[in-house]
């Protein structure tokens, strides 16, 4: 069978709207399509292969799993599942884990368990949860209404009720929000779709006073900043704020799906038996990727590496910003970072992503207005000094029409 883009309009439903490029194979930073092309890869699907493709830690694992046991229902548990959960307690504030199969899974998770854990420990009335406008928290119905945006849960119908939105880093805002009938509030410690958006000190460590005060719940969604994204393991870890409950995903499986929300035991424990659960959650293939790439990452060389590119990548935006005025600033932390479109170009982040496709690099929009680069944590320095002479080429075509 020939496999073109226009297969895709027959066979697919039309809920995307992929480019003309189909990748086939992929080694460390560079990826080659069905025409030989090389792209080197910025976009890291999203945020999510933190080593790369085809990383020989990863495929190593994913080999010596696939020959041993691929899948158990949780009637029984498995090696691989117990080895992660005791690395991500260990190197976390969190007692308990709990897997699923991405981050909107364990989002779902996170969100059910305040809910019952309030209805358990103060009543019925406790029940509202609070979200941050411009956040983004997963697809199912009740992430998407968590989530700030409206154009991603509107036109579905009735949404679930007692869930209430303010503006991220508007700490006044919030402090109104709150009450004593608040149960959880869910928040991501970099904001990323919602356009690369970092917290002040003061809001971030506020939030976490007034969920103290009222009795609630704080939720990181470290879905797209964890396992190394930020430079640090998980980025509460440099923001000098815990949560109670964090959900992880993305990077955690370095390209292989899993999710996981860890808790601690006191609020853990209202997961009783038979309340949530899911067939593929804990798989053994996912969680023996998922340990080799958590082991990978976890370490004091791979985390300083972070640090080392994203410098090299803010060098990069400010050169080129010098020569074609573009961008108003560049925000995030770590190789989570967004080019903010300045007034002549707003709107346009697109064209930017267009572009650098056509000279061979991946990359990703946040919004309208900013372009995003979410590469390998471990990249070698030269494929982003490649990368962004690509990108240059590309803003070069952008800027001169």
């Amino acid at each position: 069978m020939q496999v073109t883009r226009e297969l895709f309009n027959d066979v697919m439903v039309p809920n995307y709207n992929p480019s003309e490029v189909i990748p086939v194979r992929g080694e460390g930073s560079r990826v080659w399509d069905q025409n030989g092309k090389e792209f080197i890869d910025f976009a890291g699907g999203i945020a999510v292969n933190c080593l790369g493709h085809c990383h020989p830690a990863l495929v190593n694992a994913l080999k010596e799993q696939g020959e041993k046991i691929w899948h158990l229902s949780n009637v029984m548990t498995n090696e691989p599942a117990l080895r992660l959960a005791k690395k991500l307690t260990d190197a976390t504030f969190a007692d308990k884990v709990y897997f699923a199969n991405s981050g909107a899974e364990a989002n779902e998770a996170a969100l059910k368990l305040a809910r019952r854990w309030a209805l358990d420990v103060h009543g019925e009335q406790k029940n509202q949860i609070i979200a941050f406008n411009k956040g983004f928290h997963g697809r199912t119905f009740f992430t998407v209404t968590v989530g700030g945006q409206a154009a991603y849960s509107d036109g579905f119908g009735p949404k679930p009720a007692a869930v209430d939105h303010c503006d991220y880093n508007d700490l006044a805002a919030f402090e109104a929000l709150i009450s004593d009938n608040t149960c959880a509030v869910m928040m991501e410690p970099l904001q990323g779709e919602g356009g690369i958006i970092s917290p002040t000190n003061e809001f971030v460590k506020g939030v976490r006073a007034l969920c103290d005060k009222h009795n609630a719940l704080l939720i990181f969604d470290e879905v797209q900043t964890g396992v190394g994204r930020t430079g640090d393991l998980y980025a509460y870890q440099g923001l000098d704020v815990t949560p109670d409950i964090l959900t992880t995903a993305k990077a955690l499986g370095g390209g292989f799906p899993i999710g996981a929300m860890i808790t601690t035991a006191s609020i853990a424990e209202h997961l009783k038996v038979g309340t949530h659960g899911s067939t593929y959650g804990g798989n053994p293939l996912a969680c023996a990727v998922a340990e080799a790439a958590f082991d990978t990452v976890n370490t004091a060389e791979v985390l300083a590496g972070v640090k080392e590119r994203e410098q090299l990548l803010r060098d990069g935006f400010a050169a080129i910003n010098d020569k074609y005025d573009v961008f108003s600033e560049v925000r995030g932390k770590g190789l989570l970072l967004g080019g903010v479109l300045n007034s002549k170009f707003e709107g346009r982040a697109r064209d930017f992503l267009v572009a650098s496709t056509k000279h061979g690099l991946m990359s990703l929009v946040a919004g309208t207005n900013v372009v995003r680069f979410t590469p390998s944590l471990v990249i070698p320095l030269e494929d982003i000094k490649e990368g962004l002479a690509r990108f240059e080429k590309a803003v070069a075509d952008v800027v001169n029409g």
